[in-house]
């Protein structure tokens, strides 16, 4: 801790301000608990308490393990050291007080004794919950990270917790769509009194609920509540204890090398230039994390994009119409810069002499595959939802026709405004620094571009559903239309700007090796 301010300026600025940040949070959560000291209701300060308390116990147990933090004090580390396991594990779990989160914990769990004051056994209790909060999560926060060690060590298992964690974010989602809608003036308290009622007989709750109990006059409860705090706190620190006989013995999990059998994607599909490059493209497809990241978070942004428009006042009815689109959108646009991804290997291409058209037709055959099952079976649920079976053939269309524009715009874009990627081998959170704003205004673009083809087919249908349902049947006309104009223009576009920009895209890959 001492020699973190040893480190670069910038290291030491960064350090200061989680200080300051600690700081902040400190002073306005002890203002907030001093305040709670002069509610009227205790039942409803109890609550408030738990619910938070939870969370706090919640995010030390479950950050580590999806974000597959790196461990300073590592046990494995102090495996020559010749340090019993049983004294290494008390202290290495006394290492974890030492810290910003652990420090900003520790003053305000003590604060909740004003809180309680107004009741001497409640303010007794608080003390014993503060000293017992403390290692529930330093111990809980050492486990994950152990446990993350041991499991999510590798790259690619960091990408997929971090894969994971956003998923979780989208599977709450309903849930914050719940909390935001109650009208916390009339049923706020009413909502944290149900959520309180069963944390509080949990490990996550029952530490914080001890005071609150004892000073609503259920003493008995309390001390059950008590019991369980104490027994958490038994069975993490043998746990933990466990963990570190075994990490300290374990070796470092080694990257898992899978071995291919057969040509895979190149022995199904038939020879010949467009056939290779989709084969090589479902390859990438399937065992690159840049593409298969990026596939997964694709259903993300609906769920999003949902909750934000029915908390806008949009009727759940209409809502239903715009995940579908939305998927096919992204869908479409995710090789707008296909070519960066390739890096160097792009030279393949060209000193093969692989014609444009070739080039891109292959690469749209992952997003092809993926989009047909999509919007067969998206269509048929978006219809059944919406209540209305006379929509299916316009959302169908209207949702092809998205994915085919974005399809061929992206053909054209790749090759007329590539912009830095993500290198082949690095982790697909990472994204390169670039000068200047190409980069965002390629993006925009090509992204924007792409809605506005599709505006027409999407006013078409609108105007289905508000004025007259003859428009219903001109929107899949129009979608049809414009969906093969934009794919035939784009790959015809692109086609001609690959074989003639070869030495441009050669230089950039160069560029940004």
């Amino acid at each position: 801790m001492g020699n973190a301010f040893r480190r670069s300026p910038w290291q030491i600025f960064g350090l200061t301000l989680g200080l300051a940040y600690g700081v902040v949070t400190v002073v306005l959560v002890i203002g907030a608990l001093v305040a709670a000291r002069l509610a009227p209701v205790v039942a409803d300060v109890h609550s408030v308490l738990v619910v938070i308390g939870s969370i706090v116990v919640a995010g030390f147990l479950l950050l580590p393990l999806l974000f597959g933090i790196d461990d300073t004090l590592d046990p494995r580390k102090f495996a020559l050291f010749g340090i019993p396991d049983r004294r290494l594990a008390v202290a290495l779990a006394l290492s974890g007080l030492i810290g910003i989160p652990a420090v900003v914990l520790f003053v305000c769990t003590l604060a909740t004794v004003i809180t309680w004051s107004r009741d001497p056994g409640a303010a007794l209790l608080a003390v014993l919950s503060a000293i017992i909060v403390v290692p529930t999560c330093v111990l809980a926060s050492r486990i994950s990270t152990a446990i993350a060690s041991l499991f999510v060590s590798s790259r690619r298992s960091k990408e997929a917790g971090g894969v994971v964690a956003i998923l979780v974010l989208v599977l709450i989602a309903p849930v914050l769509l719940l909390l935001l809608t109650v009208d916390w003036g009339r049923d706020g308290l009413g909502t944290l009194n149900g959520f309180a009622g069963w944390l509080q007989w949990t490990p996550l709750g029952a530490v914080w609920s001890m005071p609150g109990a004892a000073a609503d006059g259920a003493g008995g409860a309390a001390f059950v509540q008590f019991l369980i705090a104490v027994a958490t706190v038994a069975v993490l620190w043998l746990v933990w204890r466990a963990l570190v006989t075994l990490v300290v013995v374990a070796p470092e999990r080694e990257a898992h090398v899978r071995e291919h059998h057969g040509l895979g994607w190149f022995g199904r599909l038939p020879g010949g230039p467009t056939a290779a490059i989709a084969a090589r493209s479902m390859t990438y497809w399937g065992r690159d994390a840049r593409y298969w990241v990026a596939l997964v978070m694709i259903p993300v942004i609906p769920v999003f994009v949902i909750v934000a428009l029915t908390l806008g006042g949009l009727p759940l009815h209409f809502a239903s119409l715009v995940p579908l689109p939305l998927v096919c959108l992204f869908l479409g646009w995710t090789i707008h810069n296909d070519i960066a991804f390739d890096s160097t290997a792009i030279w393949l291409h060209l000193v093969s002499g692989t014609r444009g058209f070739a080039d891109r037709l292959g690469r749209m055959f992952p997003p092809v595959l993926v989009g047909i099952p999509v919007i067969a079976v998206g269509s048929v649920v978006t219809a059944a939802v919406f209540g209305d079976w006379a929509v299916l053939p316009a959302v169908a269309a209207l949702c092809g026709s998205i994915l085919v524009i974005g399809l061929g715009l992206s053909s054209m874009f790749s090759v007329l405004f590539p912009y830095p990627a993500t290198k082949p081998g690095d982790s697909a959170f990472t994204q390169p620094q670039t000068s200047g704003a190409s980069s965002a205004l390629a993006q925009a673009l090509s992204f924007f571009a792409i809605v506005i083809l599709a505006s027409p087919a999407i006013v078409f249908l609108a105007l289905g559903l508000t004025v007259n349902p003859f428009w219903l049947g001109i929107s899949p006309v129009v979608s049809v239309l414009v969906g093969f104009a934009a794919l035939g223009g784009g790959v015809w576009a692109g086609s001609r700007l690959f074989d003639k920009r070869g030495p441009e895209l050669m230089a950039f890959a160069n560029r940004n090796d």
